[in-house]
């Protein structure tokens, strides 16, 4: 800042000075139990404000050994499995993949690339959502195939991110494990969109300044980076201790040289790196062993945070029975029909269109829901008027007075 601006006199940041002291020694720490070159970077912001609340380059400015001298929050590096959240919203918001759905985890051959699982086990036939919180490698690959490396390039480029290629290298498949050189604050704005609903995050750190205006083209769109959101948030990998609501993915570059671990809940975005910042290897650097513990004191030091919103439950395949033994009838979302595929006109940018929701039997007032976000409520009407403004698979959820629901999955197009 002194170099863009040397004639004046102070600068006013929204840095949060308190947190930024609470997690100078946190990291430190980390580095220092991890090796004496080992360094860490971390990025905190609240995504919700645009505003970054603290910055760590270094664990270590002054030590030599860890070269703290280098701000490794803009270091290109591998990012290992940390474009898979990327991925999967991709294939959700074209149709590739199914949330809800199921995908192969086997031994595969692409035209000569043959990815492995890092813990070299398969898993068959597993749910979609299991895959990507396992981080399993060949169901990524499989996705990517399906929606194109070069599509998955170009969404980088609409959050300002330029993925760096070795040289010599063709873009192919191995973005999906880390074939690519990106630094933690353009990771920082791929997590930024995908906490924003699919928006460019509009982040800025002086503070009075008004925020910048995110990009008019979405990353990805809103309901499937809700997809993506719940499936992270829902099921935290052991060991780490996050909790539900809080959206998290660990990375680990090949040779165990970078570890990573970013995550966010309905306001705090966080980023960290672990790693040499010479680039030699760390034997038994992974993103959950190193990262994600640390990951997981930096939300600890946020305070009380904001958990992403969690789908309403699925109707219980019995019917419920009143006092008489009979059995009472819960609500059933009787249009859009479950599975089927409602032609809108939703594939020009900016279109919206009516859908009219109705609901059969169960009790009013009826809450409905899309992606699990509240969408509208009818106090007495067995309908509900929806303007979807995106094609894709929804969630269509509703819970009537009893608290009893209903779900459907369908293909808006």
């Amino acid at each position: 800042l002194h170099r863009a601006e040397p004639a004046r006199a102070s600068h006013h940041l929204t840095l949060d000075g308190a947190l930024q002291a609470r997690l100078e020694p946190l990291a430190l720490a980390r580095a220092r139990a991890l090796g004496p070159r080992v360094s860490v970077a971390l990025l905190v912001a609240d995504h919700r404000a645009g505003t970054l609340l603290a910055h760590l380059g270094a664990a270590a400015p002054f030590d030599q050994g860890r070269r703290g001298w280098i701000d490794m929050t803009r270091a290109v590096r591998s990012p290992g499995s940390t474009l898979k959240p990327l991925i999967y919203a991709l294939a959700f918001e074209a149709g590739v993949a199914d949330p809800a759905g199921w995908i192969e985890d086997r031994v595969r051959d692409f035209h000569g690339y043959a990815p492995r699982n890092f813990d070299r086990d398969y898993q068959g036939r597993v749910p979609v959502a299991r895959a990507l919180q396992r981080s399993l490698n060949v169901p990524a690959v499989t996705l990517l195939e399906g929606v194109g490396p070069q599509r998955l390039l170009g969404r980088l480029h609409r959050v300002g991110v330029a993925p760096h290629l070795p040289p010599g290298a063709r873009l192919g498949l191995a973005l999906a494990l880390g074939g690519v050189g990106l630094s933690l604050e353009e990771l920082f704005a791929v997590y930024g969109a995908l906490a924003n609903d699919g928006r460019a995050l509009a982040l800025h750190h002086r503070r009075g300044a008004a925020p910048a205006m995110s990009s008019a083209t979405p990353l990805v769109a809103a309901g499937a980076a809700r997809r993506v959101g719940a499936i992270l948030a829902a099921a935290p990998p052991a060991g780490t201790a996050l909790g539900r609501g809080i959206a998290h993915k660990t990375g680990t570059s090949y040779g165990h040289r970078d570890a990573w671990a970013l995550g966010y809940d309905g306001r705090h975005l966080v980023g960290v790196w672990v790693g040499r910042a010479d680039g030699a290897p760390v034997p038994g650097l992974t993103g959950a062993g190193a990262a994600a513990p640390l990951l997981r004191d930096v939300f600890a030091r946020l305070g009380p945070g904001s958990p992403l919103p969690v789908l309403p439950p699925a109707r219980a395949p019995a019917p419920a029975l009143t006092l008489a033994g009979l059995p009472r009838a819960g609500p059933h979302i009787a249009y859009p029909p479950a599975g089927s595929r409602v032609a809108l006109g939703l594939d020009t940018p900016g279109a919206a269109a009516l859908l009219r929701l109705r609901v059969h039997e169960g009790r009013a007032p009826f809450q409905w829901f899309a992606d699990g976000v509240p969408i509208g409520r009818a106090p007495v009407a067995r309908t509900l008027d929806w303007w979807p403004r995106e094609p894709g698979y929804v969630d269509l959820a509703v819970v009537d007075a009893r608290g009893e629901s209903d779900r459907v999955r369908v293909w808006l197009e």
